[in-house]
């Protein structure tokens, strides 16, 4: 199997500083999505893992991280194939995983190698009962459920409509979302699709007919939202908000789509334009900004953050002398830190238990943060559609 491989040697970037002599080396891999279907998240999580790599080695004189990267295609058997080129590489961990489809396979290959592996992009609850010892994520389901459910909660509905692909994570997504908001009186109506699926029209009509929700919950990837947002704004359901979840509330839906989502609404922890107040949050902006001529969004800082978790543990596992003995995830179970998500910890399952979302709308080409109201960075526009 052809694998396409890349190593990225980011501590002699120039204009920020030089590997010192002394430095002790660690490769560590990465197997995400740069091509394929899910190759915008992939590529906005590498991002952000090549600028922790950078903020890393200038931050370290004792150790430096290499980075070696693996296309995926977003394809879960050449996810697992690149799991097992890494560790015949020697690398001592994994960082990467854009979906839940490809971070399945992939974190059972490398748990079956002994290989840490950390992701943002595998949200769904059957990868942490595998029980697998050195499987870390930074994000999870219930985070995004406990997000979307408390906003159509404040708004007050009293039908809601849920669009989803029949992908893992959606899925898990639209059964706990339906759940929380029929326990809640809200009659709920669900339309799942085949990820396949480009012609969303005959399920927005049954929604526009038979449904007349207050609300329409979309829950899928970019390019579902760009069928499903087309589809709506031909056939104008009467509803008052349309959410979705990850990778609709950012500045690439807005500058690329523009008619389709003002309004519009999706998990987000960043506003657009960024505005950090961290010391650690500015000096990831800079840095990113520098590598990338360009503001980061959620994406970036997710793989910043799960990277950054990673690295600072190689270090400290180092330090111990741990490292070379199996000891790195004993040592990610340490974690205990402020991040640019919140509070970051990894239970004994390797989730994060501190992890709440926060949701974005369009707004005249900007992403506000309008929940919850103590992160807010405007108010929403509700009712608020596209048309």
């Amino acid at each position: 199997m052809k694998i396409k491989l890349a190593v990225w040697a980011i501590a002699l970037t120039a204009g920020f500083g030089v590997t010192t002599a002394q430095a002790e080396e660690f490769a560590v891999g990465s197997v995400i999505s740069l091509t394929g279907a899910n190759a915008r998240g992939g590529s906005g999580m590498h991002e952000g893992i090549m600028t922790a790599v950078e903020v890393f080695n200038r931050q370290q004189s004792k150790h430096k991280i290499k980075l070696v990267t693996i296309d995926d295609e977003s394809a879960p058997a050449k996810a697992i194939a690149g799991v097992e080129q890494l560790a015949s590489q020697n690398v001592v961990a994994i960082t990467g995983g854009a979906t839940s489809d490809l971070v399945g396979p992939a974190s059972t290959a490398a748990n079956k190698l002994g290989l840490v592996y950390i992701t943002s992009g595998g949200t769904s609850e059957e990868l942490i009962s595998q029980g697998y010892k050195k499987f870390f994520r930074i994000n999870n389901t219930s985070g995004y459920v406990h997000a979307m459910t408390g906003m159509f909660s404040d708004m007050g509905i009293k039908s809601l409509s849920i669009i989803y692909s029949t992908k893992k994570s959606t899925n898990e997504l639209a059964v706990d979302v339906d759940k929380i908001m029929t326990a809640k009186g809200v009659k709920v109506t669900l339309h799942p699709f085949d990820p396949a699926i480009t012609d969303f029209k005959p399920i927005l009509n049954k929604v526009r007919l038979q449904d007349r929700p207050d609300a329409i919950n979309m829950l899928g990837y970019e390019n579902d939202y760009v069928g499903i947002l087309r589809a709506a704004k031909v056939l104008k359901p009467n509803v008052k908000a349309l959410v979705g979840v990850w990778q609709i509330a950012n500045a690439k839906m807005a500058g690329d789509f523009p008619d389709l989502v003002p309004n519009v609404s999706g998990t987000e922890i960043l506003p657009y334009p960024v505005a950090f107040s961290t010391a650690e949050g500015k000096l990831f902006e800079t840095t990113f900004k520098a590598l990338y001529h360009k503001s980061p969004d959620y994406l970036g800082e997710y793989g910043f953050v799960q990277s950054m978790a990673l690295f600072e543990a190689i270090a400290r596992a180092a330090d111990k002398g741990s490292l070379k003995k199996g000891g790195l995830a004993d040592e990610m179970r340490k974690t205990d830190r402020d991040t640019l998500i919140g509070r970051l910890q990894f239970n004994d399952k390797g989730d994060n238990p501190n992890f709440i979302q926060h949701i974005g709308q369009h707004q005249g080409g900007k992403i506000v943060i309008v929940w919850p109201k103590e992160f807010a960075t405007g108010k929403m526009n509700f009712p608020g559609v596209p048309w």
